[in-house]
C-alpha cells in the first residue's frame, strides 16, 4: 500500500508534488470547484494510475488542466468562438471540449481515443502554483472513487483514496463546490455538463440557447454517466416531507431538516456545501439508510446542483 503524504500549500509542498508527478505518481490538489486527482497528462502510466486509483471506466475521458490560455493552445485547436469564450471565463470553472491538436503529446487514455480534448484553466491559486511548479499539463478528474461523492476538502480525498495515491495538497475547502461547466465546441456548441459557470452566462456570451449534448454510454466529456456523485444511502429528490428513517437535507427557510444546503436559499452557498452536506447525510443515514433532499430551483447554479443530485439518486449500476 502507498503511504499518502499530506503536503502544505507552500513552495516546499509544490516542489515535492512536482517531483512525485514527474515520477508518474498521483497528487490530489484543490481547484475552485472540487479537489482533482492530478497525473501527468502526457504519461500513459500516470493516466492509467488515475483510472486504477479511482476505479474509473477507461471510456470516460479526463479533463486536462493547464495554467493559462497560451498553454491550452498547445493541446487544443481554438477557433474565434473558443478564443472569445476562454477570454471571458478563464481562469474559472469552465471546461471547453475542443478539437485535439495533432502532435499534442497527450496520452490517448486522457481523451479516450477521441479526436477532441476537454481542457480548462482553473482559478485556484494552489492549482496554478502546482501547474507552474510541475511545468506540464495535468489530467485531473475529481479525487474520489469513481461514482462516489466528489471531494471538496482534503479529508474527503483521504477518506476515499488514502493508500492509493502519493499525496494530497491541503488547500482547505473549495469555494465553488460543484465541478466545472463543460461546453462542447468541437462541433456545434452544446452544454455537456452544467457546473460552476451558470448556463445563462454562457448563453448570453454566445448569443444562443445551448442544447444539451453528451452520451451516458459513450461519453465525450466527464460527468455524463447516469449514476454518479452517489452516497451509499439511497436519495429521494424534491422531497417536501420526511419519511420515517430518512435524513432530510433542506434548502431555504422551509420545513424542518437535519442539514441544510443554505438556510437563506442562496444557490452559491448551496453549491459550495453540496458534496460536504451529502457526505454528512450519508454518515447519518448509514449504508442502508435514505436521504431526502428538498426541491432546488432549476436556475443558475441550481441547474448544476440538480444535475449532481439526479445522478446521485439514479439507479446504481
Amino acid at each position: 500500500m502507498i503511504v499518502t503524504e499530506t503536503l502544505p500549500a507552500l513552495t516546499e509542498g509544490f516542489a515535492r508534488a512536482a517531483t512525485l508527478l514527474r515520477d508518474a505518481q498521483l497528487v490530489a490538489f484543490p481547484t475552485e470547484t472540487v479537489y482533482g486527482l492530478g497525473g501527468d497528462a502526457r504519461s500513459d502510466l500516470a493516466v492509467a494510475r488515475i483510472f486504477e486509483a479511482k476505479g474509473r471506466p477507461r471510456f470516460n475521458p479526463l479533463i486536462v488542466h493547464v495554467p493559462d490560455l497560451q498553454t491550452a493552445r498547445e493541446f487544443a485547436r481554438f477557433d474565434t468562438r473558443a478564443e472569445a469564450v476562454a477570454a471571458a471565463f478563464w481562469p474559472g470553472p469552465l471546461t471547453l471540449v475542443l478539437p485535439l491538436r495533432a502532435g499534442s503529446g497527450l496520452s490517448p487514455l486522457v481523451t479516450a481515443d477521441l479526436d477532441s480534448v476537454a481542457i480548462r484553466v482553473p482559478a485556484h491559486p494552489v492549482a496554478i502554483a502546482l501547474l507552474r511548479a510541475f511545468g506540464g499539463p495535468l489530467a485531473a478528474p475529481s479525487a474520489n472513487p469513481s461514482g462516489r461523492i466528489s471531494p471538496t476538502r482534503p479529508e474527503h480525498v483521504l477518506d476515499g483514496l488514502q493508500g492509493r495515491i502519493a499525496a494530497v495538497i491541503d488547500g482547505g475547502a473549495c469555494a465553488v463546490g460543484v465541478e466545472s461547466t463543460i461546453l462542447g465546441l468541437a462541433e456545434a456548441p452544446a452544454l455537456l455538463r452544467p457546473g460552476g459557470v451558470p448556463v445563462e452566462a454562457l448563453e448570453a456570451a454566445l448569443g444562443i440557447a445551448l442544447p444539451s449534448g453528451g452520451n451516458a454510454h459513450k461519453p465525450n466529456a466527464p460527468g455524463q454517466l447516469a449514476s454518479h456523485y452517489a452516497p451509499h444511502a439511497l436519495v429521494r429528490l424534491n422531497a417536501t416531507d420526511r419519511a420515517a428513517g430518512e435524513v432530510r437535507i433542506g434548502f431555504g427557510p422551509e420545513g424542518p431538516a437535519d442539514l441544510s444546503l443554505s438556510h437563506s436559499g442562496d444557490l452559491v452557498e448551496a453549491a459550495a456545501n453540496l458534496f460536504h452536506i451529502l457526505r454528512r447525510a450519508d454518515d447519518l443515514a448509514g449504508k442502508a439508510g435514505r436521504i431526502a433532499v428538498a426541491p432546488i430551483p432549476e436556475v443558475g447554479l441550481g441547474r448544476a446542483i440538480n444535475d449532481r443530485l439526479r445522478r446521485a439518486a439514479a439507479p446504481r449500476p
